[in-house]
């Protein structure tokens, strides 16, 4: 059996990837929205790490990625209340319905 590559991360990045772009274009939900942007993150984490080990990068591959992780949950914690303000004026968290809360 052959060694695991740089290859095959990018292959994993690039699924992630389309799942998650898949994810933000199909779902209606606002939370279904949010879980694919964060399938998408968690794909640019696979390659900043999986670069970083294989081609020795300035930046450390891990320290990117930690970095990335923490700007997702600072992101989460912002769209959680943005869909918690949004149920409460809609009581749905529908994007459709998002135009009904123009000013």
């Amino acid at each position: 059996m052959g060694s695991i590559t740089l290859m095959h991360y990018l292959v994993l990045g690039a699924l992630l990837f389309c799942c998650g772009l898949l994810t933000m274009v199909v779902k209606r939900n606002a939370v279904g929205i949010l879980i694919g942007v964060e399938l998408v993150l968690n794909a640019a984490n696979v390659n900043l790490v999986a670069f970083g080990r294989y081609r020795g990068a300035g930046i450390d591959g891990q320290a990117a990625a930690l970095f990335v992780i923490v700007l997702a949950a600072a992101e989460a914690a912002v769209a959680i209340a943005i869909f918690m303000n949004f149920y409460r004026h809609l009581t749905t968290v529908d994007v459709d319905r998002g135009d009904l809360l123009r000013g």
